[in-house]
């Protein structure tokens, strides 16, 4: 059963993903879409603030994406999202990391007959509890 707009509760957190970051997924990543030396070259990122490699900021968003996908868009009645607010990045994400997700509904309204928009806070989390990325999905989510 798909979830629908009405199965949405404001203040419900649930938390769910598993995403094992590599460090041939960061270069590859980095490569293609922003290859500047702390995401590309572990030796010269050996010698910046961050102490090594760290995944792009935009990888960082894809991989909380697809966790997203995985673990409650593809159960949900999801229409798209019209955008998203208060992006943030907190800490590097480094090669040997392991990605979980928070999500909580923050709020919700009725658009029309046929769709609400909910929303979403998302946290990406580390394998120690630390918030390393965070977002507000504005999400479109069909009526029963």
């Amino acid at each position: 059963m798909p979830i629908y707009f009405e199965d949405l509760t404001v203040g419900e957190t649930t938390e769910f993903g598993k995403y094992e970051v590599t460090q041939e997924e960061i270069v590859e990543f980095a490569e293609r879409y922003d290859p500047q030396f702390f995401h590309v070259d572990p030796e010269k990122a050996e010698e910046t603030m961050y102490g090594g490699l760290i995944a792009s900021g935009w990888h960082t968003a894809s991989m909380t994406m697809r966790m997203l996908v995985d673990g409650f868009l593809s159960d949900a009645a999801s229409l798209g999202a019209k955008g998203v607010d208060e992006l943030r990045w907190y800490r590097p994400v480094r090669p040997g990391d392991v990605l979980t997700l928070r999500n909580e509904v923050l709020e919700k309204e009725v658009e029309s007959d046929e769709r609400g928009l909910a929303h979403v806070q998302t946290t990406t989390l580390n394998q120690s509890g630390e918030a390393v990325f965070s977002m507000v999905g504005v999400v479109m989510f069909g009526r029963e």
